[in-house]
């Protein structure tokens, strides 16, 4: 099959805003290594400031059939500022959610370990990640997001930082709220019982494929909590227990 054919839907769906259906069903013959290499279509040339890891609890890898995360590329496009409120027109369907962004100071190896994830982060960060699908209905498999850059769209970065040895990376207790009401709650092992496992699954799984984790990019490891549906005007903050907090404006 032409993995092109499929890449240039996808990119139209981000272009037009407009989704598409399931890529599972248009192209039924397509494995998640197909959709790997067809994520890397989309990124080809395109300035990279890091990576994400989706799938990272075990309730998602259970309702999408996997037993393992899967990721996705973060350009340099997708990088947003809290004061500087982002149009939700921009998306199809955008969602929030909050996680514990590590930046490294110094490139990973390809056979990582949570040791070496850190050892090498120049400082871990409270973090806004906003997720799309060009799926119409968020109606997807792992064959579809994957594809589709494991839903990556935009994320934020909070002003506060912190070495990795400052705080305990597994009990970072995280609070999510839209327009002043709580609308999330979430512990930061519950990604993967530790973030820094999931950088580390991350490093060693893009290996397989050429790419390598690079000093100053922003890796984010997972939710800590479920994804929470994004209107315009809605106004984002989340407290990191012991980390900071982080914002995020959206206009109609």
């Amino acid at each position: 099959m032409n993995y092109l054919d499929v890449a240039d839907a996808l990119a139209q769906a981000e272009r037009d805003r407009h989704p598409i259906p399931p890529i599972r069903e248009t192209w039924p013959e397509l494995t998640v290594a197909d959709s790997y290499q067809i994520q890397l279509l989309n990124v080809r040339g395109r300035p990279v400031s890091g990576h994400k890891v989706g799938l990272s609890s075990k309730a998602m890898q259970r309702m999408l059939g996997v037993d393992e995360p899967d990721y996705g590329h973060l350009l340099a496009e997708m990088e947003l500022f809290s004061d500087r409120p982002v149009p939700a027109a921009r998306y199809c369907a955008p969602r929030i959610e909050a996680e514990v962004a590590f930046v490294l100071g110094r490139s990973l190896p390809a056979s990582c370990t949570e040791e070496n994830v850190l050892a090498a982060t120049e400082y871990v960060v409270p973090a806004l990640e906003v997720i799309d699908s060009r799926i119409a209905g968020w109606d997807i498999t792992i064959i579809d997001t994957v594809a589709d850059n494991a839903s990556s769209a935009g994320y934020v970065l909070g002003a506060d930082r912190a070495k990795p040895d400052e705080l305990d990376l597994l009990g970072i207790e995280v609070r999510l709220s839209c327009n002043g009401e709580e609308v999330a709650e979430g512990r930061s092992d519950a990604v993967l019982g530790n973030p820094a496992t999931a950088v580390a699954w991350l490093a060693n799984k893009v290996a397989a494929f050429g790419v390598t984790l690079e000093a100053g990019h922003v890796i984010l490891p997972g939710a800590v909590h479920r994804a929470v549906d994004v209107q315009g005007g809605d106004s984002f903050e989340a407290v990191f227990d012991g980390l900071g907090r982080v914002s995020m404006d959206f206009s109609c």
